[in-house]
């Protein structure tokens, strides 16, 4: 399967989150059709908040002006803005369709792109995105998270890959509904800057790769399985 790349400025330009979407949506409806080949957008967005459609209501943020969107992909809460490398790969699933496949390849070419820069990332079982392992420099940290939506056999929406961004946003949100775990960055962890750019070199190829749906042998976990939290139980009194 042949998959196009391609870079809305990134680097140049933050795009508005609902910009991005519309492209997606037509993108979409062409690659379910047959009328054109699986597509990969790569961007930097303004600051959003995205709610997927899991989201409890104390997992909003409150106050402050960074909007909240209410999104058709599955998970819960996540924030998107500058230092933040975006990958949406809109592409057919070969039959039979399986999405949690599509979400393993994902997760293995963003491990494959972290360790381009010396750092051991990976799965954590029952729980979606790029981890750390706890050590010495704080526990169990997400770097990268994924969202996703599947109509038509076609996927919409995709990965973050938290680079240099400021994650002041992130303490006002439970991200992905994790209250457990912390947050991180590339810069963070290695303590410089990393260019997007650079990064989206890497990560591209690796992309490319896992989306030629081939075999390959996945990375090895980083911390022992354990469950997503459950949607909070709503009472009415």
């Amino acid at each position: 399967m042949s998959v196009e790349f391609r870079r809305l400025e990134l680097g140049d330009r933050l795009i508005p989150y609902l910009e991005a979407w519309d492209l997606q949506k037509k993108i979409h409806a062409d690659v379910a059709a047959g009328e054109r080949a699986g597509t990969t957008l790569l961007l930097e967005h303004e600051a959003v908040f995205t709610a997927g459609k899991r989201t409890d209501d104390h997992e909003r943020p409150t106050g402050g002006s960074t909007p909240v969107i209410d999104v058709d992909r599955g998970g819960k809460i996540t924030w998107h803005g500058p230092g933040q490398l975006v990958a949406y790969p809109i592409i057919k699933l070969p039959d039979p369709i399986k999405v949690v496949d599509f979400v393993r390849r994902l997760e293995e070419a963003m491990i494959a792109t972290f360790a381009a820069y010396g750092l051991r990332t990976g799965r954590i079982g029952g729980r979606s995105g790029v981890w750390l392992a706890a050590d010495d420099k704080g526990p169990e940290r997400k770097i990268a998270a994924i969202g996703l939506r599947v109509s038509a056999q076609t996927t919409m929406h995709g990965v973050a890959l938290n680079i240099d961004p400021d994650m002041a946003d992130y303490a006002r949100i439970i991200p992905c509904g994790i209250a457990d775990a912390g947050v991180t960055s590339l810069a963070g962890e290695l303590g410089r800057s990393v260019p997007l750019t650079e990064v989206a070199d890497i990560l591209e190829p690796q992309l490319a790769e896992m989306l030629a749906f081939g075999p390959y042998e996945p990375s090895p976990d980083v911390a022992e399985p354990r469950p997503e939290p459950g949607r909070v139980r709503q009472i009415t009194l």
